[in-house]
């Protein structure tokens, strides 16, 4: 998912890897490298993809922080060329009934697009702040699809992932600004049918652009968004230099608090 300032989830940093990506059916989206919706109940039961073999050598969530690294599965690498056949598709929101807390990144990176996880790059450390924070027991396997176990404690901590603008690019710096305006409606699209009780941007600079509030700082927001509490939380990049896991999984901790996931 998506990116922000400096630090931008979108601004992937792809390895290098012997093995192929399949081709992409770009009309198909991202249906087409094996990545089904994930809503509601459909997602605790539909079989995870599978991740293609990596000969090369292999990222381990977590590296660029040197945090969270030990439980947590090794990658496979990408090289740009493969990434590259995911330009412009689109990832399929993970939500469910029981989501409370609703996270939105930018827009999926090319990684995310490839994997169908948001947040999925290696360096990224939303899945690390989470468990910081308290909100999940455990790393997920994120850096490739999701596994059914993983999906179900993601919806069953109360979590979902949702973007302002779903298309993938390589940085969020290649969005228009009609593009992140045009995601503000489509959040609340997305709010109306989810019913969250509380919802978090990744990214104070994107939702200044999108929701056209160019004075708003991180926090709780003053007005609701369909209802529900309207948070801004740091995008948790690698490229996000100036934030750490604990200081993710504090700012993470405190919309999770108002939506009833942590005491």
């Amino acid at each position: 998912m998506g990116s922000d300032e400096g630090g931008v989830e979108s601004a992937d940093d792809a390895g290098s890897a012997a093995s192929v990506v399949p081709p992409v059916d770009r009309a198909a989206g991202s249906a087409a490298h094996g990545v089904p919706p994930v809503d509601a109940a459909a997602a605790a039961g539909s079989p995870a993809p599978a991740v293609p073999p990596a000969d090369a050598v292999a990222a381990t969530p977590g590296a660029a922080t040197g945090a969270a690294s030990s439980a947590v599965p090794a990658a496979r690498r990408y090289t740009r060329a493969e990434l590259e056949q995911y330009r412009d598709l689109a990832v399929p929101d993970l939500v469910g009934p029981q989501t409370r807390l609703l996270f939105v990144g930018i827009n999926p990176s090319l990684w995310t697009a490839a994997t169908g996880t948001h947040f999925s790059h290696p360096g990224n450390r939303f899945y690390p702040a989470l468990v910081a924070a308290g909100i999940i027991p455990r790393l997920p396997a994120f850096a490739g699809p999701l596994p059914d176990e993983d999906i179900r404690m993601l919806l069953d901590a109360g979590i979902g992932n949702t973007n302002l603008v779903n298309r993938a690019t390589v940085r969020a710096d290649e969005l228009a600004v009609s593009e992140l305006v045009a995601g503000a409606e489509r959040l609340r699209e997305t709010v109306r049918r989810v019913r969250p009780a509380v919802v978090a941007v990744a990214g104070v600079t994107a939702y200044r652009q999108s929701f056209e509030r160019p004075k708003a700082r991180a926090g709780r927001q003053p007005e609701l968004l369909e209802g529900a509490e309207l948070w801004v939380v740091p995008n948790p990049s690698g490229l996000n230099a100036h934030e750490t896991i604990a200081s993710l999984g504090e700012a993470y901790a405190a919309p999770a608090r108002a939506a009833g996931l942590l005491p």
